[in-house]
């Protein structure tokens, strides 16, 4: 039942993001600026990037603090673009698991799997060692890019302790991003997008592997 509640909210985020989008034809492309500006206070209220559109400059570091130009990756495969809150969140835990699982059929139909998280590259480092991960891990500890994406929001005052720390001090702003998932085309553009405001809510591995197949089969055709 949980899986078909997250399907029907993901098609329904995805139908109302191709209705937006299509309103911004009239008025232009979503100043990434504007997303930059304040974030929001509440995770329901983001004004994410939509189906359809291209995605920012990304260049961050991996688990060894080499910085990792993601573009550059993107022109060379269509990729999995994973957006999670950190390691101490066990909802979060759960989905790099998964993602594990899934790495391996995402890879055989050309996709490259990358999560982003406020941790730090030596908290990334640890999840990598904890969780026997594969697959890349990238520090976006300033949320700029979350940010840039427009997925970003002020974290609940309980988090504020520990924000700092996990970050390596450059959480100034105290945010988190909402954990979004997108697939992205090798132009960089966004072809499927799941982002639901109640964090306890992932997209499951099979759902995920299900749409990069439908995605993949259609640009082979």
């Amino acid at each position: 039942m949980k899986t078909i509640q997250i399907t029907l909210f993901a098609l329904s985020f995805c139908l109302t993001g191709l209705g937006l989008q299509a309103q911004n034809m009239t008025s232009g492309m979503k100043d990434t600026e504007h997303n930059m500006a304040v974030a929001p206070a509440l995770p329901q209220d983001i004004s994410p990037l939509l189906t359809g559109e291209k995605v920012p400059v990304i260049q961050l570091p991996d688990a060894g603090g080499k910085m990792q130009d993601v573009n550059a990756l993107i022109s060379s495969g269509p990729i999995v673009l994973v957006f999670y809150r950190g390691g101490w969140c066990p909802y979060c835990t759960r989905q790099l698991s998964g993602l594990q699982e899934a790495m391996e059929p995402l890879e055989k139909m050309g996709y490259r799997l990358l999560a982003i998280s406020t941790d730090s590259p030596g908290k990334l480092s640890e999840t990598l060692g904890k969780q026997s991960l594969e697959y890349t891990l990238l520090s976006d500890a300033d949320l700029k890019v979350a940010r840039a994406f427009g997925i970003a929001f002020q974290a609940p005052e309980g988090y504020h302790g520990f924000l700092p720390e996990s970050s390596g001090g450059k959480n100034t702003g105290l945010l988190l991003p909402v954990p979004s998932v997108f697939i992205l085309d090798r132009e960089g553009v966004i072809r499927f997008e799941h982002i639901n405001p109640d964090f306890r809510q992932r997209i499951s591995p099979g759902l995920l592997i299900a749409v990069a197949g439908a995605i993949a089969k259609e640009d082979a055709m």
